[in-house]
């Protein structure tokens, strides 16, 4: 049988180059972020910032409140960021404040701040019975 080239051979390198797509990030299988004893489901951005965030998992903060709606935690090492005006912030938002503090707000409200965004907690009624007030160590993980 004679090959004619044409189809076959790209074919066969665009299945090759999609092997590895589909990773965890974007839309993929959530993060799991635990507090206070309740496990949340954390649905990452499709950014680079949140890539990052990922390859550092399985990590564990020690997160301070802040203003009474966010707990946040400066990290050893900057993350990519490209901030952004929110304006308005959700509870179960998970953003990063500069290239190095990494914020996950319990209460919604308007801001004028600039952050990049990471990702978002799904289920975030309970975030802030389960983060409490004071300081909350929160869990991140697959």
């Amino acid at each position: 049988m004679k090959k004619t080239g044409g189809l076959f051979v790209p074919l066969l390198l665009t299945l090759a180059l999609c092997a590895g797509c589909g990773g965890a990030s974007g839309g993929g299988a959530p993060i799991r972020l635990e507090a206070g004893g309740r496990v949340f489901s954390l649905r990452l951005e499709d950014n680079e910032t949140a890539r990052a965030f990922e390859a550092m998992l399985p990590m564990t903060l020690e997160m301070s409140d802040l203003n009474a709606n966010e707990k946040y935690c400066y990290l050893r090492s900057p993350l990519p960021s490209k901030p952004e005006a929110v304006g308005t912030i959700r509870a179960g938002d998970v953003l990063l404040f500069g290239e190095d503090c990494v914020v996950v707000f319990y209460k919604s409200f308007s801001t004028s701040y600039r952050y990049t965004r990471i990702g978002r907690v799904e289920d975030a009624a309970a975030l802030e019975s389960a983060f409490g007030s004071g300081n909350v160590t929160v869990s991140f993980g697959h």
